[in-house]
């Protein structure tokens, strides 16, 4: 199905650039994406054309990226890991929940029979549907429409992703997946998800695997649905002392872990575990990822503080690509609003601990908190990672 050698629509599917065509060319298997074919077809989907123009230098870059209406595209190998959740064959049908650019639906095509997608957003699916016109999908159908509710006409789907999260699994999408389908959905809080596989067995749903996430909220239906308390100008951190387990290994609350694993010699005798990273690769990722809502309006500075240690630590490619923990923050439509950290660190040291107080832009409605070696060399073990209000602004409203 990904073999389209010398037919137009396999030319309009390349990067139509020499630049854009040498960043993919690096594109590896990771995070567990073993599979030729979505590799393949993940090496051709040409991103940039499903970016915004003024963000379109990062398209080849492993990062989200804002596309309007409070929406990202995901990175590419949150892309190509929640595909090989799905297990696409080319005899698949496919439901999308969440359109947004369109990427993932362009993915899908080259890997199974037919893909029917579904935005909420007209903007959003006005936008992906001129690409997809342009680009010369001919088994993509889009609608505009609430994808809580599914798409009963071309029911039953042999298999559904979902790229935004609602807290529980709508109902309608259970019953319009095929016996024996498969399902990928992110579920939780606003900033707390995880990223579920699930199959359709004997009418019900059966997981198959789990890994911590993090999506936009899923909004029509679902948002109303919600059941969480309202949000308060900063939401907690998780599992910042890593004792909880999603499963075994696998700290619950973090995202994106690369390169790392869960010790048992942390500095805390109480404490049965820290995070380590481990890289010796200059500029490979070697982090743990978790999204908090942060308001800006109201939080003037944050204070950061835990337990660090390190052997050997040394700076990546590049001056950036240093041990630290790095709170990225951005407005209400996704788009970054400035960076702040707690280190950088090098060299060797044992158990300490260190803390710092981090300015909050004003116009910050959510951080990225990344922990790790974020492209450096050595290891790097922490632990008891807290984050705070240390001062607060008069709220604007």
């Amino acid at each position: 199905m990904i073999a389209f050698a010398g037919t137009r629509r396999n030319r309009a599917l390349r990067p139509r650039h020499a630049s854009t065509q040498k960043r993919w060319a690096g594109f590896r298997a990771a995070a567990g994406v073993k599979s030729p074919r979505i590799l393949a077809v993940m090496r051709t989907a040409p991103r940039h054309e499903f970016v915004p123009a003024d963000v379109r230098q990062y398209a080849y870059l492993d990062m989200a990226l804002p596309i309007g209406e409070h929406q990202t595209i995901s990175p590419p190998f949150v892309v190509a890991y929640m595909t090989a959740q799905l297990d696409p064959r080319p005899t698949d049908t496919v439901l999308e929940i969440g359109t947004g650019s369109g990427y993932q639906a362009a993915v899908l095509s080259g890997l199974v029979k037919q893909v029917y997608t579904i935005e909420i957003e007209k903007s959003l699916a006005q936008q992906a549907a001129k690409v997809f016109k342009k680009l010369g999908y001919k088994n993509i159908e889009l609608k505009l429409g609430d994808g809580y509710q599914g798409w009963a006409e071309h029911a039953p789907f042999d298999k559904i992703i979902v790229t935004c999260s609602p807290e529980k699994v709508p109902r309608q999408l259970v019953e319009q997946l095929r016996e024996g389908g498969r399902i990928v959905i992110p579920l939780g809080e606003r900033y707390q998800q995880t990223l579920f596989s699930m199959k359709k067995q004997d009418g019900k749903l059966v997981v198959a695997s789990r890994e911590p996430t993090f999506f936009v909220p899923m909004t029509g239906k679902a948002e109303s649905l919600r059941s969480g308390a309202p949000l308060g100008p900063l939401t907690p951190l998780a599992n910042g002392d890593f004792e909880e387990q999603l499963d075994p290994g696998k700290p619950a609350g973090w995202y994106y872990v690369r390169q790392a694993r869960l010790d048992t010699s942390g500095p805390v005798a109480t404490a049965q575990h820290c995070i380590a990273f481990s890289n010796r690769v200059p500029g490979r990722s070697s982090q743990a990822l978790q999204a908090i809502g942060v308001d800006g309006r109201e939080v003037a500075e944050l204070a950061v503080e835990l337990w660090v240690q390190a052997r050997d630590v040394e700076q990546g490619q590049t001056p950036d690509q240093r041990a630290k923990v790095l709170v990225t923050f951005f407005d209400e439509n996704r788009v970054p609003a400035g960076q702040q950290a707690l280190g950088p660190w090098v060299g060797s040291f044992d158990w300490q601990r260190r803390s710092a107080r981090l300015k909050v832009p004003p116009n910050a409605r959510v951080a990225i908190v990344a922990v790790g070696l974020l492209g450096a060399t050595g290891e790097l073990a922490c632990d008891q990672l807290g984050i705070r209000v240390a001062s607060s602004r008069i709220a604007i409203r």
